[in-house]
């Protein structure tokens, strides 16, 4: 029996900055730890000469202008030329390693996202809009990286530049010093105060961005829907309704966060002024000489930008944290389908495929089949047919396990599928969808995809059977010509048959119709109809037709009602039952069907 959560479920996750900050360090620390100790070294050096160029000060106050100390003019300025140029490489270095390190950070998530929702079930991705979870993972795949090189830069360059500069201080005057400290404890507890309260509103912002662009995203897909519907008007108002909630939610982050420049200004002002005010007491009175002081002060101004990075870095770590939950979010889904323990690869000889006492539903509480039970002999074709709701997608749905049952068994040459793996139970089929999707790239590129290896020649020959090799010459580069975002510049009929050439190229001993032809015309209907026979020949089908014309010569027709299998039998035999379902929907689409069977 299949887990009752057929579909997976992301957890929203209430991790504290430490304890997703010791997650990426612990994924990603020991891939860069040569790189990040090469940018911390060059941080180092940053720091270092911060501190000796406001260390040097007393110098160049004391012996240039005080004691006028000509031989020492050019000793001074020299040191000073040469730590800024250390500062100059060190700072790009460092730039340009982080930088390196969060590229390839990014990638490497990138990848790992695509990888891990290809693991996912189908289920899942009904389950959820695309487009909002293609903006989401766009707009947050990148806070795991400003989480680490926020947190490399802060504590390389900020916290040890920060503690040159105190130890300079210190070293000039430690009573000045003390006086600076005084009202540091307030500040904190203010800015722990605010990245409390940003936690909650950058998560919000970052869902109400990712509806902005899912909506425009979904609006750009479906524009031909748009325009012939003058939809404009409406997804107008909706999205701008979402714009105005987003833009609102930014004021207030904004808010959040700019609270603390008068947090951090009025502390910077309170400690300066009380430095001046102890430091021209002592000049006055005292008669202290001004290199000392000068010193500390160039100390304390250089001090006042790493310490305010500092102290905003929990504020900026909760937003970017917030990103990298959201992308965790996602990666720690179980899919719900993996291959059990037992799973072996799957033995095809004839390809029979057996349904026994199916029972499934989409959620808890409804069921789309209830006991469904048949039997498609391998190398025939068995159609599905029935009224809309009756459960025919499902079963197809069934077979290449996007779903799996709640009750009951499916077979394939005796073999439960639920006990083969996945990807040699998909290799045995080939799928043709009632809405043939292409991808980005050329004409064969598209039916290569149905098997990598295919040589030119084979997937000429499936265009050939699949009667699409004309017009594929007819286009301008041939088989290389690009198909457009999802083949818009090709007939739905050339779509279709372009995803029958696929299927053919595959190989696969089943094939998986999904009412391949009830989107087309008349016209376009007939190619498509003569490539699917030759699809057909000697293979598995199972196909679900709402045109009964096409099915006729089927093999054995499954017929569903309700969930259910109501009849079975072939087309003669179903056709001539009094008061049967199947003759009943035959002759509502007399002539042609009836009169092609009879």
């Amino acid at each position: 029996m299949a887990d009752k959560s057929r579909t997976e479920r992301p957890h929203v996750s209430s991790d504290t900055v430490a304890t997703v900050l010791k997650r990426i360090i612990a994924e990603n620390g020991r891939e860069h730890v040569r790189g990040y100790v090469l940018a911390i070294l060059c941080l180092a050096v940053v720091a270092g000469t911060t501190g000796f160029t406001a260390w040097i000060m007393e110098s160049v106050v004391n012996e240039a202008f005080a004691n006028k100390r000509a031989d020492l003019v050019a000793l001074i300025c020299g040191s000073i030329f040469i730590a800024f140029v250390l500062r100059g490489f060190a700072t790009y270095y460092q730039a340009v390693i982080l930088s390196k390190i969060g590229n390839n950070i990014v990638a490497r998530y990138q990848r790992r996202l695509y990888s891990h929702l290809m693991a996912l079930s189908v289920g899942y991705f009904n389950e959820s809009r695309s487009a909002y979870l293609a903006a989401q993972i766009s707009q947050n795949v990148t806070g795991i990286r400003d989480v680490l090189n926020m947190t490399v830069t802060s504590v390389a360059r900020d916290f040890l530049t920060l503690v040159a500069l105190i130890g300079v201080m210190i070293s000039k005057d430690w009573l000045l010093t003390l006086i600076v400290f005084v009202v540091a404890p307030p500040l904190l507890i203010g800015l722990r105060y605010v990245s409390r309260r940003l936690r909650s509103a950058t998560r919000e912002s970052v869902e109400l961005n990712s509806h902005v662009l899912g909506a425009m995203q979904e609006t750009i897909q479906g524009i031909a829907i748009v325009k012939a519907f003058t939809m404009e008007a409406q997804l107008k108002a909706k999205v701008e309704g979402i714009i105005d909630r987003a833009e609102s939610r930014s004021n207030r982050i904004a808010r959040l966060t700019e609270r603390t420049a008068p947090m951090t200004e009025t502390f910077a002002g309170a400690a300066i002024a009380g430095v001046l005010a102890y430091a021209a007491y002592r000049s006055i009175y005292g008669g202290v000489l001004p290199g000392a002081f000068f010193s500390f002060v160039a100390a304390l101004l250089m001090a006042y930008d790493p310490a305010k990075r500092l102290a905003r870095l929990q504020v900026s770590l909760e937003r970017a944290v917030v990103n990298a939950r959201m992308i965790y979010e996602v990666l720690d889904l179980k899919p719900r389908q993996a291959d059990r323990p037992d799973a072996r690869p799957l033995v095809v000889s004839d390809a029979t495929i057996t349904f026994r006492g199916v029972r499934f539903g989409y959620s808890e509480n409804e069921a789309i089949l209830k006991g469904v039970s048949f039997t498609a002999e391998g190398g025939r074709t068995t159609a599905l047919v029935g009224p809309s709701g009756a459960g025919k997608s499902t079963v197809i749905n069934l077979i290449p396990r996007f779903y799996d049952p709640e009750e009951g068994e499916i077979l394939i040459d005796g073999q439960d599928i639920a006990h083969v793996t996945k990807q040699s139970l998909r290799n045995a089929i080939a799928y043709v969808s009632q809405q043939p999707y292409l991808f980005e790239g050329t004409i064969r590129d598209n039916i290569r995809y149905g098997r990598p290896d295919a040589t030119d020649a084979e997937i000429e020959e499936a265009a050939r059977h699949a009667y699409a090799h004309d017009f594929i010459l007819a286009q301008p580069l041939g088989y290389d010509t690009p198909v457009g975002e999802n083949g818009v510049t090709l007939s739905g009929g050339q779509r279709q048959r372009l995803s029958i050439a696929r299927a053919l190229v595959r190989g696969a001993p089943i094939l998986l119709l999904d009412e391949a032809t009830s989107a087309l015309d008349t016209e376009s209907e007939q190619a498509v109809q003569k490539a699917l026979d030759e699809a057909m020949s000697g293979r598995t089908v199972v196909v679900i037709a709402h045109r009964l014309s096409t099915i006729v010569r089927a093999d054995k027709i499954i017929v569903m009602q309700g969930g259910t299998v109501a009849e079975e039998g072939t087309h003669e035999a179903l056709a001539s039952r009094e008061n049967g379902l199947y003759a009943r929907l035959n002759s509502l689409q007399a002539p042609a069907a009836g009169s092609t069977g009879k």
